[in-house]
């Protein structure tokens, strides 16, 4: 049997019938074994929750395995952008995870992520670039008369995907259309406004950027009583301004906004004391002080009569967000664009509102679970169809390419993979990431607009809030320009041979982040036949990192408690 095959668990040796690592029949290829096994692993899902998943550890992110010390002894710490000292209303404080592996089950000490250490270069080769230009370029969303292809097949529902078998689907209906204003407020084929509006942000480090494999777009929506105003009727101007005052509770600073009379929506909004003419939602947020902020429009009423709360850090019940996945592509003059053709649509819904009490409850019960039952899973409610509860007041829901290309529901492990992330570490406000990284004041649009309208070309590197360039920082601390350390050409760019920062490409990536972010052609190509390789199998219970080389700065096990090699918490 080959190295690969030994690395999986038991069980599924057992499956194939195989008893150890000895040399496998020659009438058989890797590649039929590795599909035999596949197909043994996919028998066990379902979109309800399976029995029996293959990974039911699924919420733990390949990247949690990095190795982050090289044979050198050097170390690498990639770790402090997820796990440091959490900010309320995030009352996650792990920062212990940089200095020891915290695996405290034994089952989630072996790393199930098996495709970080395949090679997929045979694969690869049979895609050639022409295929997968034309691959990418072709829309899985929407149909050539605009239409969104996954609402149609869901409103004729296929029996797989109907979990609890009423004959109708019970989630979410994908209505976004991808089709902007000025204002980048979304709009459907007959123009009408369907509450959806596209901001631009700082793509999270690491993973999210578009080097390491996937372009990506986010989207917000607040519930209709922040659409309207007093009288119950839409208002644009009324939901722009509830998504500036969101925005300025979520970062807790002053929002720049178009002049507007604070008389017409009796609200203080730049909180000098008076009804005048206002261009900031100031932020001055303190209850205990009697220092309070309000919504506009409908939202002002309710939240006077007390049907709608509002704290610094948290989004109003029914806060929803769509996220799209895609892959890379460009356009006619070389450069960097997403692609139409979608990799995942990730959506997330606020359904219940947890106060900072319940919410440090939350954080301190993870300890203590961990602590009184540490062989113990995490286990969701919910299943594909309806969505996973995240136990933090959030629902979310996928959709994922299928065999063919074609957007179907997440199963219930693939969703499980997505919560991991939103609802147990130090990174996130309100289980958020995008929202507190939108670009703002003395940007392009406020950062209200999509990326097919602006790219990163001539965007600053943000900073942290003490001052310090964040993705600097990152490649100061991580020394590579993923967790993995298997990205090349972000480390030819930024490093010497000696593995000292060149402060020439520094000084560029300061003024300009997509130096950092953007891959060149070549490698968005490969990237992209990866990905499709993954698509093909169907193995995203195998991860679904687009990786070009087989990994080797990554555990395939390590002990809970086991060093990281690391010297100092970063924060």
């Amino acid at each position: 049997m080959n190295r690969f095959l030994c690395l999986l668990p038991l069980t599924f040796i057992v499956l194939l019938g195989l008893t150890g690592c000895e040399p496998a029949d020659k009438k058989n290829s890797e590649q039929t074994q590795i599909t035999q096994m596949l197909e043994a692993a996919l028998g066990k899902q379902t979109f309800a929750r399976a029995k029996t998943m293959y990974n039911e550890a699924a919420y733990i992110p390949p990247q949690c395995y990095t190795k982050t010390q090289d044979e050198s002894g050097q170390g690498h710490n990639p770790c402090f952008v997820c796990h440091a000292n959490g900010k309320r209303p995030n009352f996650f404080n792990d920062t212990d995870l940089q200095l020891e592996y915290g695996f405290t089950a034994e089952y989630t000490q072996t790393n199930r992520w098996k495709n970080l250490f395949r090679d997929f270069s045979p694969q690869i080769s049979k895609i050639s670039d022409q295929q997968i230009r034309d691959y990418v370029k072709v829309s899985n969303y929407l149909d050539k008369n605009g239409e969104i292809i996954l609402a149609r097949q869901l409103q004729q529902l296929p029996e797989q995907w109907d979990v609890n078998k009423d004959g109708k689907w019970n989630g979410f209906m994908p209505d976004v259309y991808f089709n902007f204003d000025e204002l980048g407020f979304d709009r459907n084929l007959q123009g009408e406004f369907t509450g959806w509006r596209v901001f631009a942000y700082a793509p999270f480090a690491g993973a999210f950027f578009p080097t390491n494999g996937s372009t990506d777009d986010v989207l917000i929506r607040l519930p209709e009583a922040f659409r309207h105003n007093e009288q119950g009727e839409f208002d644009q101007n009324v939901y722009r301004l509830n998504l500036a005052i969101v925005e300025s509770m979520i970062k807790e600073q002053a929002i720049d906004i178009s002049a507007v009379d604070e008389q017409q929506y009796q609200v203080d909004l730049n909180k000098d004391g008076q009804l005048n003419i206002a261009t900031q939602i100031v932020y001055d947020w303190a209850p205990k002080e009697n220092k309070l902020m309000s919504y506009v429009g409908q939202a002002r009423l309710l939240f006077q009569q007390g049907k709608i709360n509002m704290a610094a850090g948290l989004y109003p019940n029914g806060t929803e967000f769509l996220h799209t996945v895609r892959y890379l592509d460009s356009n006619e003059r070389g450069e960097m664009q997403m692609s139409a053709r979608i990799k995942e649509v990730r959506y997330s819904k606020k359904i219940s509102w947890n106060n900072y009490a319940q919410l440090s409850n939350y954080a301190l019960s993870e300890i203590k679970e961990k602590h009184d039952f540490p062989e113990r899973l995490r286990t969701f409610k919910g299943d594909s169809e309806r969505g996973l509860y995240s136990g933090m007041g959030w629902k979310l829901q996928g959709f994922i390419e299928d065999a063919q290309g074609q957007l179907r529901p997440q199963t219930y492990e693939e969703t499980a993979f997505c919560i991991g992330c939103h609802s147990g570490t130090s990174a996130t406000t309100d289980g958020s990431f995008a929202l507190p990284r939108k670009f703002a004041n003395n940007h392009f649009k406020n950062g209200w607009y999509h990326w097919s309208e602006k790219g990163f070309k001539g965007t600053p590197e943000p900073k942290m809030a003490d001052g310090r360039y964040e993705y600097t920082t990152y490649l100061q601390h991580n020394r590579w320009g993923d967790e993995f350390r298997s990205n090349q050409q972000v480390y030819d760019k930024f490093y010497t041979q000696d593995g000292v920062l060149n402060q020439q490409a520094i000084t560029e990536l300061n003024r300009d982040i997509s130096i950092l972010l953007e891959p060149d052609l070549q490698r968005a190509m490969a990237l992209n036949k990866a990905y499709k390789v993954i698509v093909e199998e169907q193995s995203y219970i195998w991860g679904r990192q687009a990786m070009l080389e087989p990994a080797v700065n990554v555990h395939e096990f390590v002990k809970t408690g086991t060093p990281t090699g690391l010297n100092a918490v970063l924060r």
